[in-house]
């Protein structure tokens, strides 16, 4: 009798298909709860093995199913998810579009005859596909809720009767039809920017019209337009700003003299690149007395010149920054402001914004005061002047140019003991002619001159934000834009860490900040010189966050200030000019400002900021395949970057030219690609390419329409 009851007690003769409707019900109950396997255990009395076994099945298949979802490791929920769904649509060339539904989650599979041809970054709404087993899930859109901004750069292919713009993007696999009558003008062969009109359903091709004709394809002018169209970047200045920056007095009023602390007899000067015309900031120094020395680090007052709401404002507001391609700017502020009114120009009066320091000699900050002035830089230097100095202990205002950068080295020298981080990555340059071709290329390292400068701008937007920022316990701060910089991602560290030891190299991975900090320095210090620097410091740098702007305060892991700030640029970045503002209102008794407003100002900041990154990259590469399609055939001694399972990147040392050996150019075996350890495997011949490896190779082709070398590897 007792047997029977236990039987019952189990339900041993349950089926798979009873206990799925008994789960079904048990979480439909409640809806909103999460169940560990345990707790289904006994809420639906499961005691014996085989039971538990079959339940821990069925959940696992519900799981794959998308019934249900996991919360945390082993906790499982009703899927609340309806079957329609909104979010963003991205699009790809291969095909491979994928759907992110705008509340989280993971991104969705939408194959191109379920796209309903939206495009790239369109909000859409999908419905669920029916899950099939061991497939991912999948999703079709069903309506199209707003268009992105769909205009596309390429080149133009005009025939007789019609005509196509050839694009080179990666979220467009079909090449745009043109109408004869919405060509602009367009010839073939031109470069020229095209927004998308229509793309019916019956048709392969979306429908476009050229807005813009960008010049001849080839020519430098055009390409380096072309790469700030496909960005989304401005190329040319609004014909109504330029007028209303020309109607902008330069004098200086007699109002202005009265009210700002006149700076006009200390000794001040600029330090900037060679081609630089826009100066933003300068330094006075003069002695107070025997160890004690007042440091003016002053920044052109832009805000006194660009009011809130202008004209020039609100394009300023828009662009957010500065644009620095390869042999170019594209400036935030008109020319007339950026070069010449607000400019910080030798032996002109100018209109300043300063953080003034009294400092002893061990470069303690035993006061200082933020006030408008009025400044008269006595000389302008380059990097490579005030370096000469430096190094010589010669020329002209030498004793103050070498008693700023003993300061400065002191500054440095106390904020890497703080446990900053010393990334000094060495920059790519191109001596250029006239025409926009690359001579050859050299690279920027940064010397002491350039680090005194930094050390007093680090120095003064520290400053500037503590001021702000720094309250005491019972008092909340107002609102002010911030740069912070989070810890470092813990998985991206591990990576990182398991990479470099297959150079023979450590680091800490757990710990204080300042310990992980003072490893990663190590580290840098460490492979300095050696061949795996670039990579290393590659690899280290993507394990890193992204700085970015925002009222709310973390602090800025990198250089470990727990308060930082944009201040001493604001010709060329918009934050600086919002920081420049708040302040003066802050200082003036004014109230605190709009949180929401200005964290949006932050955000768009940020984002504007990563796009003229990636431009200004995309130039770097441009120039660098321009300048490699000259030497087809050439050989030289590289190092792998990068590892995928579609070939090997490669780095030539002497140029530091990226390309790619594709893997059909491996030779003669079939490679497997191992993710984790960052190398291809041979499956016959079990030769290894792994990242950090020299090789040598020779350059077989250079498409400057992709950016894009193609290497082949060189035989010893």
């Amino acid at each position: 009798m007792a047997k029977k009851k236990k039987e019952k007690k189990g339900g041993k003769r349950m089926k798979k298909k009873e206990l799925a409707e008994l789960l079904i019900n048990y979480f439909r109950m409640k809806p909103t709860d999460s169940f560990t396997l345990k707790q289904l255990f006994t809420g639906l009395n499961l005691t014996t093995h085989p039971l538990k076994m079959l339940c821990t099945d069925t959940v696992q298949e519900m799981l794959e199913d998308s019934f249900l979802i996991e919360t945390e490791k082993g906790h499982y929920k009703l899927n609340d998810k309806g079957q329609i769904l909104i979010g963003t649509f991205q699009r790809k060339s291969n095909g491979k579009n994928s759907f992110i539904p705008e509340d989280g989650g993971e991104p969705i599979f939408i194959a191109e005859r379920n796209s309903a041809h939206a495009m790239n970054n369109d909000k859409v709404k999908i419905s669920l596909c029916a899950k099939r087993k061991r497939h991912e899930l999948e999703g079709q859109v069903i309506e199209i809720l707003e268009h992105a901004d769909s205009t596309f750069v390429g080149t133009l292919k005009v025939s007789k009767n019609y005509a196509f713009l050839l694009t080179e993007t990666s979220t467009l696999a079909n090449d745009i039809f043109i109408p004869k009558d919405k060509l602009k003008g367009g010839k073939d062969g031109d470069k020229a920017v095209v927004k998308i009109t229509e793309w019916p359903d019956y048709a392969k091709n979306p429908f476009g019209q050229v807005i813009d004709i960008l010049g001849k394809a080839g020519d430098n002018t055009t390409e380096m337009h072309a790469i700030l169209a496909e960005y989304g970047l401005p190329y040319t200045y609004p014909q109504a700003v330029e007028e209303a920056a020309e109607r902008i007095p330069a004098e200086i009023t007699p109002e202005d003299y009265a009210e700002r602390e006149d700076f006009r007899e200390v000794t001040t000067f600029t330090i900037d690149p060679k081609d630089a015309k826009d100066f933003d900031d300068a330094l006075s120094i003069r002695q107070l007395k025997p160890g004690l020395w007042e440091v003016g680090v002053h920044i052109a007052d832009v805000s006194h010149y660009v009011k809130e709401g202008s004209i020039i404002d609100k394009e300023a507001v828009k662009r957010a920054t500065s644009v620095y391609l390869v042999d170019r700017t594209i400036p935030m502020l008109p020319e007339r402001l950026c070069n010449f009114i607000c400019s910080l120009r030798p032996n002109e009066e100018k209109l300043a914004y300063s953080v003034i320091f009294e400092m002893n000699e061990k470069a303690e900050v035993k006061d200082y005061r933020i006030r408008h002035t009025v400044i008269k830089s006595d000389r302008r230097f380059t990097y490579e002047e005030a370096q000469q100095i430096i190094e010589t202990g010669e020329g002209d205002y030498k004793e103050e140019i070498l008693q700023l950068n003993k300061l400065a080295q002191i500054l440095r020298e106390k904020r890497l003991s703080a446990g900053a981080i010393n990334f000094d990555r060495c920059e790519v340059k191109f001596e250029i002619d006239e025409t926009g071709k690359p001579l050859s290329v050299y690279f920027k390292v940064s010397k002491e001159a350039n680090k005194l400068i930094e050390e007093f701008m680090l120095l003064a937007n520290r400053t500037v934000a503590e001021h702000i920022g720094k309250v005491p316990k019972n008092k909340k701060a107002k609102v002010f834009p911030y740069r912070i910089h989070d810890l470092p991602d813990p998985d991206k560290l591990d990576n990182l860490s398991q990479f470099i030891a297959r150079f023979g190299y450590k680091i800490r991975t757990g710990g204080s900040k300042v310990e992980v900090s003072k490893s990663i320095n190590r580290l840098l210090s460490d492979i300095d010189g050696k061949k795996e620097q670039n990579l290393i410091e590659t690899v280290s740098l993507r394990a890193m966050q992204k700085a970015r702007y925002s009222i709310y305060n973390i602090g800025h892991y990198g250089l470990a200030f727990d308060y930082y700030t944009h201040f001493t640029s604001p010709i060329r970045r918009y934050p600086d000019l919002m920081v420049h503002r708040l302040l003066t209102r802050y200082l003036a008794g004014g109230r605190t400002a709009q949180a929401d407003k200005y964290e949006n100002l932050c955000e768009h900041s940020s984002a504007m900021e990563q796009t003229a990154a990636s431009a200004e990259r995309a130039s770097i590469k441009y120039k660098q395949v321009e300048f490699m399609s000259e030497r087809i055939g050439n050989v030289y001694d590289g190092v792998i970057s990068g590892v995928t399972e579609w070939g090997l990147y490669v780095e030539i040392n002497e140029n530091k030219c990226e390309g790619m050996v594709a893997m059909r150019d491996l030779g003669n075996d079939y490679y497997e690609f191992d993710e984790k350890n960052y190398c291809l495997i041979g499956r016959r011949h079990h030769r290894k390419f792994s990242l950090g490896d020299p090789v040598k190779i020779k350059v077989a082709r250079a498409n400057l329409e992709k950016k894009q070398l193609d290497f082949i590897l060189a035989d010893e």
